[in-house]
């Protein structure tokens, strides 16, 4: 029996971190359209998310990093109950494709390709850039990188490696692998990674809140976990 034309056209608003893109084209979203659903979803870093949600933006659903997640409960801005911690993070380094692999196996190896690298290319609102501006004076490099980085307000960074305006891409390993023509080194070592985690929930006053609670299900089926895997991600749950 066919759903009427008010249920058709209804459709759950979502305002999502970049980190989850590959993932949510590759599965989460056909999944959930295929059940039925229709999913609009908003991309942005989290820190403008927040900033969005700050200035009275609504959505039926969003995910953002856990800290973030923090801050809109503690506000009484999303269902503290409906928090689904759905994936972990960390941060890589990409270049184009067929170009050779820099050493990033230790710290020393890593500031010597920063260093020698044309430009280096990274966000200014993702939590990636956030985290990568902050390290640079942790390793002393902020000048020297700085001076000569490829700086994109938001977005994939990898995509200034297939430009050519950049040699070296650092962001969430998920994010450089969005796109092609680009090949990921690696995650940065140990001792200057960063685990994150991103967590979803229904926003209070959704309009389509039933169709949040299915879309937030679908984010810990074995699929997505296998999803999220395929694309440089951990399941969180």
């Amino acid at each position: 029996m066919r759903h009427d034309m008010a249920d058709e056209q209804t459709e759950t608003r979502l305002k999502c971190a970049l980190v989850v893109r590959g993932a949510f084209d590759a599965h989460v979203v056909p999944a959930f359209e295929a059940a039925g659903g229709r999913a609009a979803i908003h991309w942005a870093p989290t820190a403008v998310i927040m900033k969005e949600i700050e200035a009275g933006a609504t959505a039926d659903a969003i995910l953002v990093l856990s800290d973030a997640m923090d801050r809109l409960i503690a506000e009484g801005k999303v269902e503290a109950e409906s928090r689904v911690d759905a994936v972990r993070s960390r941060y890589g380094i990409a270049v184009k494709a067929g170009s050779q692999h820099p050493d990033i196996s230790t710290v020393e190896a890593l500031k010597r390709t920063l260093v020698e690298a044309r430009s280096v290319a990274y966000s200014r609102t993702g939590a990636s850039g956030i985290y990568f501006a902050g390290l640079l004076p942790r390793l002393g490099l902020a000048e020297a990188v700085n001076a000569r980085a490829t700086i994109i307000p938001q977005g994939f960074t990898a995509e200034k490696l297939v430009s050519g305006e950049a040699d070296i891409a650092v962001q969430q390993i998920s994010e450089l692998m969005v796109v092609p023509g680009i090949e990921v080194v690696g995650p940065l070592p140990d001792p200057v990674q960063e685990m994150t985690t991103f967590s979803a929930a229904i926003m209070r006053g959704a309009t389509d809140r039933t169709g949040a609670a299915r879309f937030l299900a679908g984010l810990t089926t074995p699929q997505a976990a296998e999803a999220y895997r395929t694309s440089g991600l951990e399941p969180a749950f």
